[in-house]
């Protein structure tokens, strides 16, 4: 069937914009459907507010029609991996001996419960330039953040502002044996500002995530469902999971 051109018909070609945007997002999603799903808990998760979501995200279950990440969610995350660079470099530049990967290329991290819980960590600073008073060698770890929430970080501090980072810091520093505090670099994606912190071991954080983490797996095996995080279903948190409907549709 030939689409009707004629003026008045209603069709509106897209705009270069939108054609284009079109193309790379299209891009995007499939090379992010291309890569092999991940097969463990991840430490950088663990800290979040629901077990059954961590359950569900472990077993890889469906997402809710429309809520598998779009080309502009991954544009975000392409974009947060580029300011991570640019803070290397800028720390490296500024005295600091900041190692990132292993001799081999590979990253940095752990894997604990037979490769059922696994962690790769930013990087791992050996020496700071004189004047910088940092017990060494410590966990470095970089979060790029829009400006509202870089400034709620700055005010409250990383612990109060975003637990769930709080808690993947401290789970890198009890299994990568770094008790030393982590310094904490979260740059405001709207102004370059940089804010950084010095984050002290907590050691009651970290096993009570590291149990959390047994718990899924031993939910999972026995094929048990995980209580929800809440009662309500109109809970904010609710309303930002991908599982939502899926999870509230289940007795």
């Amino acid at each position: 069937m030939l689409i009707d051109l004629n003026h008045g018909s209603g069709y509106r070609p897209p705009s270069v914009v939108e054609a284009i945007n079109a193309r790379i997002d299209a891009a995007l999603v499939a090379s992010n459907e291309a890569q092999p799903p991940r097969q463990y808990l991840g430490a950088s998760r663990l800290g979040v507010a629901c077990q059954r979501a961590l359950q569900f995200e472990y077993t890889r279950t469906p997402k809710d029609d429309g809520e598998e990440f779009d080309g502009r969610t991954l544009r975000i995350f392409a974009a947060g991996h580029r300011f991570e660079d640019m803070s290397i470099q800028w720390l490296r530049a500024a005295g600091f001996d900041l190692r990132t990967h292993r001799r081999d290329g590979g990253q940095f991290g752990f894997s604990a419960a037979g490769g059922r819980i696994k962690g790769h960590i930013d990087g791992v600073i050996v020496a700071a330039p004189p004047g910088v008073g940092m017990a060494l060698p410590a966990l470095w770890e970089h979060k790029a953040l829009n400006k509202k929430s870089w400034q709620d970080t700055v005010k409250r501090g990383v612990a109060v502002s975003k637990p769930v980072y709080a808690g993947q810091i401290a789970l890198y520093q009890a299994y990568m044996g770094l008790p030393a505090p982590a310094l904490f670099t979260a740059l405001n994606k709207d102004s370059c500002e940089l804010h950084h912190e010095l984050v002290p071991f907590d050691a009651a954080l970290a096993q009570a995530l590291s149990d959390r983490a047994v718990t899924v797996l031993r939910a999972t095996d026995a094929r048990e469902l995980l209580p929800r995080h809440t009662a309500n279903s109109d809970h904010f948190e609710c309303r930002m999971c991908p599982w939502q409907h899926r999870c509230w549709s289940l007795s």
